[in-house]
């Protein structure tokens, strides 16, 4: 099991000044992207990027919520609610309470697919790493048990094999699983922290 901590995640301002980034984990696929998991600041109301050939689950992991703008309508993004999109999608975010922090876990659909599940406490948990893909916790509060290991808010845990989850009461995560499509290929994945913002 690998564990990045919260304080161990390293900055990344974004080049339009309207949020910061912080990598978490990513996989490769050859020259490709496969996926990539991070935390991100938004301080204040604008258009997203655009991941085209990518799909995106967003979570929002602070206390207030946004709706997301796009050509069909809109959607509401709120706190540790899971939503998933197209990367490509034409999104602009109005934030309901002020800045916020989001999780995003953003993957190749021709490589693997990916879920991001809300877990609450009190629960015990088996975690399973897929035979092909990866699987993270995320601590949205509290302070949960991996194992032998005390989780706090923001940290993240990489599991290699079965490994029992404890929630109490109170305490909130989310299970986060890449599965890769085909075991075949040869994918690298790494984790962020530290020095090594990728």
């Amino acid at each position: 099991m690998d564990i990045l901590r919260c304080d161990a995640l390293v900055d990344i301002p974004w080049k339009n000044g309207g949020g910061i980034t912080r990598n978490i984990a990513m996989a490769t696929c050859g020259a490709h992207t496969a996926w990539r998991l991070s935390r991100a600041d938004v301080a204040r109301d604008g258009a997203f990027s655009c991941f085209a050939g990518l799909e995106r689950i967003l979570t929002v992991v602070s206390d207030t919520g946004m709706v997301l703008d796009h050509p069909d309508g809109e959607f509401d993004a709120d706190p540790w609610q899971p939503v998933r999109f197209a990367g490509e999608m034409e999104v602009f975010a109005r934030l309901k309470g002020g800045p916020l922090t989001d999780l995003n876990l953003m993957f190749d659909p021709s490589v693997c697919d990916g879920s991001v599940t809300t877990l609450y406490g009190p629960l015990d948990h088996t975690m399973i790493r897929p035979e092909a893909g990866a699987t993270a916790l995320h601590v949205l509060a509290g302070r949960p048990k991996l194992g032998t290991q005390s989780l706090y808010s923001g940290d993240t845990a990489f599991v290699d094999t079965s490994v029992p989850l404890s929630l109490g009461k109170g305490d909130a995560a989310l299970e986060i699983t890449i599965c890769y499509l085909d075991r075949g290929k040869t994918v690298e994945f790494s984790i962020a922290g530290g020095s090594d913002p990728f």
